[in-house]
């Protein structure tokens, strides 16, 4: 069963995929899961007792405003690491940091494009690395904005500042190797997909290309990873509707679907630009929506610069590893100037960080997650 985007139209994306019902998101699997010394996971590594943790964060969603802020930081440079320091002592704190970075990216020097066509700096992956992620997903209706050149340029890049990547590949064997990454001796794999991709197509024969949401296909990389060895599978799932604080009925069907699977743990999703609920699907946890990370709208909605960090502690329950502990981390963009990301559990109280928590807390805690364990620091 294949979910597709259903089309809308917003002042941001022009989303129409023909015939299409909804916004999803899906990834397959992508560069085999490697070490930062690119080897494979050591299997004689021992497991830390204590479990290990998980962060995710929603779109970064490079908007030219947002380089015309990183240009003003970085004097003879463009500098994004200013606008992520408020939120890099959270991401570098997880033993597994998962960015979503839902642009390509263009050549270095440029050209440099924003909507509806995004083309964003290289330099964004250097700060991305410095924040402290681990790996992105990227998979999302921009991936194909720029062509398959694009893809390139993107994961090439990001192999050079030493992010691991899935939901898009430059040759079909590198689309069949699931990414499975070694956090301290547990072996998790990351799965990425998207709703769709803006209505263009994927070049004939090049399915692999970037990853569209097929249950059937998520199930099947899922538990291609688990026989690969991987003992926990997140999926970065791109979906849901844009400026839509709820769940659809297609969401929650996807989701239900995924986690009846045993080879599936955790979702974590994006593509809304604002935050939805959290809650429990078969036993097991699923961000919905995560919001923007970064983003720079021309028309801010206030929900739009309103983000989510999803944590997630695992611990090991008998053989297998399940959430002993999950938390939301709620984040504001601070528009400035100069333009700034916080985490609102630790940035100095201001009444749009107040309303910002505020409205973070009703909508991820909007379907009983607070009853089911999910907490937020300082609440």
């Amino acid at each position: 069963m294949t979910y597709r985007a259903r089309a809308v139209t917003n002042a941001r994306f022009a989303v129409a995929v023909a015939g299409a019902s909804l916004m999803l998101a899906a990834c397959t699997s992508e560069p085999a899961a490697q070490t930062p010394s690119a080897a494979a996971p050591s299997s004689s590594a021992t497991p830390r007792q204590d479990g290990f943790s998980v962060v995710a964060t929603g779109d970064v969603l490079i908007h030219p405003r947002l380089t015309e802020q990183a240009e003003e930081d970085g004097a003879d440079r463009i500098d994004y690491r200013p606008l992520f320091a408020g939120v890099k002592p959270l991401v570098s704190a997880a033993d597994l940091a998962i960015c979503h970075l839902e642009t390509p990216l263009a050549p270095e020097g440029g050209p440099y494009s924003g909507y509806p066509s995004f083309s964003a700096p290289p330099d964004i992956a250097d700060a991305l690395r410095d924040t402290g992620y681990d790996t992105c997903s990227t998979a999302s209706n921009h991936t194909l904005d720029q062509g398959t050149a694009g893809v390139t340029r993107t994961l090439d890049k990001l192999d050079a500042t030493g992010l691991k990547h899935t939901g898009s590949a430059r040759s079909a064997d590198e689309a069949g190797k699931p990414l499975i990454l070694d956090v301290h001796g547990v072996k998790v794999a990351q799965l990425s997909y998207s709703f769709g991709f803006n209505g263009i197509e994927r070049p004939s024969g090049k399915p692999w290309l970037a990853n569209e949401i097929d249950a059937d296909e998520v199930l099947d990389a899922a538990h291609a990873a688990k026989r690969a060895g991987a003992e926990v599978v997140i999926a970065s799932l791109h979906w849901g509707v844009e400026y839509d604080h709820e769940v659809t009925d297609d969401q929650q069907q996807l989701a239900e679907k995924l986690m009846a699977s045993p080879d599936l743990d955790l979702i974590v999703g994006h593509h809304a630009h604002v935050v939805q609920p959290f809650g429990k699907v078969a036993g097991k946890w699923v961000a919905f929506g995560l919001g923007n990370e970064v983003a720079r709208h021309d028309e801010p909605r206030g929900s739009t610069e309103e983000g989510v960090a999803a944590r997630f502690h695992f611990a090991r329950d008998g053989g297998h590893w399940t959430v002993d502990r999950a938390e939301y981390v709620p984040t504001l963009i601070d528009l400035g100037p100069p333009i700034r990301l916080r985490d609102l559990t630790t940035a100095p109280p201001t009444p749009q960080g107040r309303k910002a928590l505020s409205d973070t807390d009703e909508v991820v805690l909007s379907r009983g997650a607070g009853d089911e364990g999910l907490s937020r620091p300082g609440r």
